[in-house]
Order: C-alpha cells, then structure tokens, then sequence
C-alpha cells in the first residue's frame, strides 16, 4: 500500500470516529493506531492527548504541532413525551442545515442508535411561518421510540450523552476528492500524524511535539491546557478551515479547494504571527508547494490560546479547505492534504535555533 492510499485510510478511519467535545476517546484510538511507533504517547485528564517525538532529547527548544481530536455534536439535554431527544449543540451548527441530518447518539450501555433531526413544530396555515427556518430550539432527535418511558426503558436513553453525525467516508480517486465528516480537524489530526512520519530520522534542532487537543469547539478548552504543560517556543497548527470558493464572489475567495493551505493572517481569535505567517508563505513559493493567505472576519482556532501563554509563542495556522465544514457532509480534496504536509515538513526542516526567539 502506497503513501496516498495509506492517508486516505488513515483520514477515513479519524473521520468515521465519533468524537463530540468532551467525548474524544475513540479518535484518540485511532490516533495512536495510526501513529504508532514515532514516538511516546501521552494523555491527560482533558483527554488532550501528546506525541513526543522519538528523537526528542528533553533538553531543547520545543516546537508544537497541533491539531483538535472533536468534532462538533451534541449532547442529550432531556427526552420529550413523545420519545424524541431535546439537545443542545456542541459547537457551531446552523438550523439551516440540521435539519435531517443522521446522527448517532449514544446511550448508558455505550451502543451508538441511529437516528435522525426532525423539527417539533406545529402545522401553520401562514406560509411565511411554513417556509421559515425552524430554530435549534424547535429541532430534537427521532431514535424510533414512540414514548418517553421506551426512549428511557427500550432504547436506555439518558441526559448528558453525545451525539454526532453518521457520516461514511468516501473517496473519488478520479477527482482527488474525499467526502464525510468531522474534517474539521481530523483532517488536521492526520497531517500531522504524517508530517511526524516523514520526519522520523530527521535530524532537528530542536524537540517537537505533537498535541491532538480536546474540545477546540467549545473555545479551545483542551488546547490551554496543553500548551502550558508543553511550554513551546514556537508551534504550528492544524486546522479543517471553510472553503468559501463556493459561497462568495470568486474573486473575494481567499480558501479554495486545490490551492493548498490557507494561512490565515487574523480571524477573530489572533492575529497569526506575521513574521512567522510569511516565512512560511515565502517558504511556500521557494519549494513551489501551493498556499494561500486569508484575512478572515470570523472564527478562531487553537492559535490564539497558543499565541497568547508562556509570555507570548509565535505561531501559524495551516488550514486545509474543507467545503461545508461544521455540518454532517464535507468535502475536501486530497492534493490539498498532500500540500499542507509537505510545507509542514520542509517548514520544520528549515528553522533553525534562533528562528525560534526571532520569529
């Protein structure tokens, strides 16, 4: 089995995970699965869990990578006379596309029961009320039962557990594309499981590690702990950032499918460090690998926990386009995947000690 083949496999297995903030177990599984033998794994109580790189001394200058384990989900708030689930989201979802979305939801045994987004909303004669977008708050999760005593007895529902979406995985090899969900960041999660590989045996001047953070969707909880008990001098992160190629004008677009990663210059979390953000972009266009650059108005990622701790850390934010992220279904394309990695690899391979303090 080639490389490609074995990251298709790789990002189809974190991508069919399930995985909610908070509920990260089974993708931490399929991390270590996937990263064994490139170094020691660690794990603390956030269910953050760490890479130390085989070839780390202990004695030198860090460099963080980072990437978060969840994905967005819900969480079972009560359950409905008619034994459908009222929830609550975890992270950012829009009524606009919740609706319908197959989901699973686990239940006290731990099974995972299939079932679906319906909208609770009573039939109106006004057509304006028809055809207007229903709120999360109208929506709840159909498993099947038909009374809340068989949601509670039969299907052995209870309060506080996850839910997300089920999604399969498929890759058109024709076109380069991978479908499913959860790309944001597994897609992440996986490049840097792969940059680690094609640096094993690499000499650098400096230890790196490698941080699968918990719960970057409900405000990168997972990630400020992690960064304190790695105390980087610098770190690169990972991310499954929106592709809007498709829903703006095109010459606005500044994250499309097969141009490479996106750097981001600021989003509403941080300002990505510009020293740091154009030695990368200008390492980029030396290697002839493809990339962008962003300025974006919204969203926030781990960078900016990680920009603003241990008295301040240069940083940048490698996103690979994802067409429709923080829904049930996204698309992505593999050479974009491809390009994040190899910049990843000859980024780490170029810095050198006093890039650390000057960037």
């Amino acid at each position: 089995m080639n490389t490609k083949q074995n990251n298709v496999r790789m990002i189809r297995d974190l991508s069919d995970a399930f995985g909610p903030p908070g509920f990260e177990e089974a993708v931490l599984g399929v991390i270590r699965r996937h990263g064994e033998g490139l170094g020691t794994f660690a794990e603390d109580p956030m269910r953050n869990l760490y890479l130390r790189r085989a070839e780390n001394t202990g004695d030198r200058p860090v460099l963080m990578l980072d990437a978060h384990s969840d994905e967005v989900g819900f969480m079972i708030h009560s359950v409905n006379p008619d034994g459908t689930l009222r929830f609550v989201t975890l992270g950012g979802w829009s009524s606009a596309v919740l609706a319908s979305t197959r989901v699973l939801v686990r239940n006290a045994d731990g099974t995972l029961l299939p079932g679906i987004v319906t909208v609770r909303r009573a039939p109106s004669a006004d057509p304006a009320k028809r055809k207007a977008l229903p709120e999360i708050q109208e929506m709840a999760i159909d498993v099947g039962a038909v009374s809340r005593d068989e949601a509670l007895g039969a299907f052995r529902i209870r309060i506080g557990e996850p839910a997300a979406p089920e999604t399969s995985f498929h890759f058109d090899e024709a076109h380069g594309l991978m479908f499913g969900k959860a790309f944001d960041c597994r897609l992440g999660c996986a490049a840097l499981i792969e940059t680690l590989r094609r640096l094993q045996g690499c000499p650098l001047p400096f230890d790196v590690v490698g941080v699968f953070s918990a719960q970057e969707e409900l405000g990168m909880r997972g990630c400020r702990v992690a960064v304190e008990r790695v105390r980087p001098q610098i770190a690169f992160c990972f991310e499954g950032s929106p592709a809007d190629d498709t829903a703006i004008r095109t010459w606005e677009a500044q994250t499309a499918l097969r141009r490479g990663p996106m750097f981001r210059f600021l989003d509403q979390s941080v300002i990505c460090s510009p020293r740091f953000q154009r030695y990368v972009l200008d390492l980029a266009e030396k290697t002839g690998i493809p990339a962008q650059g962003a300025v974006r108005e919204n969203g926030g990622n781990d960078a900016a926990v990680i920009n603003t701790a241990c008295g301040g850390v240069p940083v940048v934010v490698a996103g690979i386009p994802v067409r429709y992220t923080h829904t049930g279904n996204g698309m992505a394309c593999y050479d974009d995947f491809e390009a994040t990695v190899r910049l990843a690899v000859e980024t780490l391979k170029s810095l050198q000690p006093d890039d650390l303090t000057s960037l």
